[in-house]
């Protein structure tokens, strides 16, 4: 019998966290813990400010459990950002059989990298 315990839970027993949130930022939701880093949608801010994200759509401490409707009152996500970047190119190709045509074209998406500081219920 061959039982799969989820990356997540791996990573929150043998670090001994207990404690996450999940928040929105940039259309997008994301699962932190303290002190992990993260890769946002770019973001205006200076590298080594601090950012805090209040739209934070749940807390988990352990046992206790907060949910939003649709957000978390009160709660708040501090980050620090860590660096501004660009990521890796994506090739788009739009290619026509058999009629010696094809056309190609790259985007590399902005980005910022955050380390999360502290959750806040």
């Amino acid at each position: 019998m061959n039982l799969r315990v989820p990356k997540q839970k791996r990573l929150a027993q043998i670090s001994g966290v207990n404690m996450y949130a999940v928040f929105q930022s940039g259309g997008k939701q994301h699962r932190v813990s303290e002190g992990q880093v993260v890769r946002l949608e770019k973001l205006e801010i200076a590298t080594g400010e601090k950012v805090e994200f209040d739209s934070v759509l749940m807390v988990v401490n352990g046992e206790d459990v907060k949910i939003g409707a649709p957000v978390v009152a009160g709660a708040k996500v501090v980050a620090e950002v860590v660096a501004q970047g660009r990521g890796d190119k994506v090739k788009i190709v739009k290619f026509r059989r058999r009629k010696h045509s094809r056309k190609q074209q790259g985007h590399r998406q902005w980005f910022t990298e955050v380390k999360i500081t502290g959750i806040q219920a």
